[in-house]
């Protein structure tokens, strides 16, 4: 016998299940009405759990919402004519979300679907996917998207920056949550739906340069520039700078890049992140030492390995084990690992530190950022790494 609550909770399965299909399609032959039977027990089952059989007719007596609900009668020896709950009948989605509490959402991924499919019918299949969108977006929102899928559409090769584009409110904030399902509602739109998906590409748009931080430790390189020592500029034209480091430091972090003191013949870049691609681009670093200082923890790790793709001979500096267990008392957890159970890019031995992280071996996702590092300790091993 199942209880309104047993019914609510199975709709809300196949609402969760089935909700976008139904923004699609709505009835489909088959599919609508939806019943679902309640389970009318028999008379012995019912002699069995007469209280439990009453409190479930009950139930179903005050029963209120979506759909139909159908009654039988039972004529039964023992317990005389019965009028029994049968099943419930839904003549659509609106019954189903208003049974699980949706209907306010449905109803209004429902409107913005009609109104989005009404300009585009390209759209129909691609935009279930974002149901939450249509769902949870406020007006503002929605009609900014819209606007904004319109001009990119009408203009698909504007070489404009995005701030450029004249659609009230689409600020950067706005637009970097949503790059993902604009350049997807494009290439829709376009006909290319499995194509190129890089937001800028496809939406014709210029992105800003990607800049390198970079600062000349040595005195003589740095009056080959004018005196300049930090440098914040385009990959290319870091690319094209007129030294020839001897030794190259790569950083995962801003500040200890600035940490940094003069050293001969040597050059720090900082904060790429998993940005390290960008090192293939730097023709002068090729004939340079290069080293790798990141956090003790997975990521740090994984840029290394991802740098080496690019860096064959990429060293390291304070990623070991003896490095992290001198640090203990200045270990954080990292909240989230990266996902790869190897890398194959690493040593054995930074292979096995890694594999120590990942497993916990050393306590629970440990990290060890490298700011956190002694400077004493650091700074003597960075020097003595170039000698």
């Amino acid at each position: 016998m199942k209880l309104p609550e047993d019914v609510r909770q199975f709709l809300a399965r196949r609402f969760q299940s089935k909700h976008r299909e139904w923004l699609i399609g709505g009835p489909c032959e088959g599919q609508w009405p939806l019943e679902v039977t309640l389970g009318v027990p028999t008379e012995q089952a019912a002699l069995r759990q007469v209280d439990g059989v009453r409190a479930w007719v009950s139930a179903w007596q005050g029963w209120q919402g979506g759909g139909t609900l159908s009654w039988c009668e039972r004529r039964w020896k023992a317990l005389g004519v019965q009028r029994l709950p049968e099943k419930l009948a839904l003549g659509g989605p609106e019954d189903v979300a208003t049974w699980v509490g949706e209907s306010t959402r449905w109803e209004r991924a429902q409107s913005r679907y009609r109104t989005l499919t009404a300009r585009w019918p390209l759209l129909a299949q691609q935009l279930p996917r974002y149901f939450d969108v249509l769902a949870d977006y406020g007006d503002a929102d929605f009609h900014r998207l819209a606007e904004m899928l319109d001009w990119i559409n009408r203009n698909p090769k504007s070489n404009l920056y995005p701030r450029q584009i004249p659609v009230p409110g689409a600020d950067s904030k706005w637009l970097d949550s949503r790059k993902g399902i604009i350049s997807d509602l494009i290439a829709t739109l376009q006909g290319d739906p499995t194509g190129e998906r890089d937001f800028f590409s496809r939406c014709g748009l210029r992105a800003q340069p990607q800049l390198m931080r970079m600062r000349v430790l040595d005195p003589a390189l740095r009056a080959l520039l004018g005196g300049l020592g930090d440098i914040s500029a385009p990959c290319e034209e870091v690319a094209s700078i007129g030294i020839q480091p001897n030794n190259v430091f790569v950083v995962e972090n801003l500040q200890t890049g600035l940490a940094f003191d003069d050293l001969p013949g040597a050059v720090v870049i900082m904060r790429l992140g998993y940005a390290v691609d960008v090192l293939g681009q730097l023709p002068w670093l090729q004939h340079a030492q290069c080293i790798y200082w990141g956090d003790i923890d997975t990521h740090g790790f994984a840029i290394l390995n991802r740098a080496r793709t690019y860096i064959p001979s990429l060293k390291t500096v304070l990623m070991d084990e003896p490095t992290l267990m001198s640090h203990r008392d200045l270990w954080v957890e990292e909240k989230e690992q990266h996902l790869s159970i190897e890398l194959p890019m690493l040593t054995n031995t930074e292979q096995k530190l890694y594999q120590s992280l990942k497993t916990n071996i050393c306590g629970q996702q440990v990290r060890l950022e490298q700011e956190r590092v002694r400077w004493d300790v650091a700074w003597t091993a960075i020097q003595e790494s170039i000698r």
